[in-house]
C-alpha cells in the first residue's frame, strides 16, 4: 500500500490501482480529494472537512463515494444521493477495495467549556493504517502504521508520547502538523522518537512511503 502525505491531517492511500483519501480539509491542498475512489472524513472541523474539497473529489470521479459521520453526511447527501454513507463506532465496510473498521466516538477535549463533537477513526486493512482524526483513540486491534496527530490545541507532547506507547504501532507518521513550526519539529522528532517506543517518521506534503 502506498501512503502519500498531504498537508495537515490529509492522507492518500493507493492499492491495486484505487485510491482512498482521508480528511481533505481546509489546510490541505485544493485537489487533495481529486481522483479518489473513496473518501473518509473523521469529523466536521474545517481542518478535516472542507465541502469544496469533497465536492471536487466527487465531481472528478462519478463513482467516488464518501463515508463519514452524520454531521458531515447531512451537508452532502442531498447533492450526491446514494454516494454519501453515515458510519459510527463499531461499523465495518469496504471502500474502493479497502477494508475499514470505525473506532471512536468523541473529539478530544479542547476545553471543558467547549462541547465535544463526534469524531471517528478509521482502521484500514486489518490494522495496516490507523487514522484517529482528532482523538487519541486506541483501537482494540494491533496497528502497523499509526497516523499520529502530533500537534493540536487539544494536546500536549506528553499525551502524544503516551498515545504512541499505548497503541504500540510498528511505526508512527506525523499528521495534524500544519501549526507546528520548523523550529519545533526537531524537538518533537527527538522526544517522540526517544520516548514513544515505536519508529517515528515524518513525510513532507506530497512525499510517499510504502506501508
Amino acid at each position: 500500500m502506498k501512503l502519500t502525505k498531504k498537508s495537515h491531517a490529509c492522507i492518500r492511500l493507493e492499492k491495486d490501482g484505487r485510491t482512498l483519501v482521508i480528511d481533505p480539509g481546509t489546510f490541505s491542498e485544493e485537489d487533495a480529494a481529486v481522483g479518489a475512489d473513496a473518501i473518509l472524513v473523521t469529523h466536521e472541523h474545517l481542518d478535516h472537512f472542507n465541502e469544496d474539497r469533497l465536492r471536487a473529489g466527487l465531481e472528478s470521479n462519478p463513482a467516488a463515494e464518501i463515508w463519514t459521520l452524520k454531521s458531515v453526511a447531512e451537508k452532502l447527501s442531498a447533492a450526491f444521493p446514494g454516494r454519501v454513507h453515515t458510519v459510527g463506532h463499531g461499523d465495518t465496510f469496504s471502500a474502493a477495495g479497502f477494508d475499514v473498521q470505525v473506532h471512536g466516538e468523541l473529539h478530544a477535549v479542547i476545553h471543558p467549556d467547549i462541547p465535544r463533537i463526534t469524531n471517528v477513526g478509521y482502521l484500514i486493512d486489518d490494522g495496516r493504517v490507523f487514522h484517529p482524526g482528532d482523538a487519541l483513540t486506541v483501537p482494540d486491534h494491533p496497528v502497523e502504521t499509526l497516523m499520529l496527530p502530533v500537534m493540536a490545541p487539544w494536546s500536549k507532547i506528553a499525551e502524544v508520547i503516551d498515545y504512541v506507547r499505548e497503541v504500540k504501532p510498528q511505526r508512527a507518521y506525523d499528521i495534524h502538523d500544519a501549526l507546528l513550526t520548523d523550529l519545533a519539529r526537531p524537538i518533537y522528532d527527538h522526544q517522540i522518537g526517544a520516548l514513544g517506543g515505536s519508529e517515528h517518521l515524518r513525510l513532507t506534503p506530497g512525499a510517499s512511503a510504502e506501508v
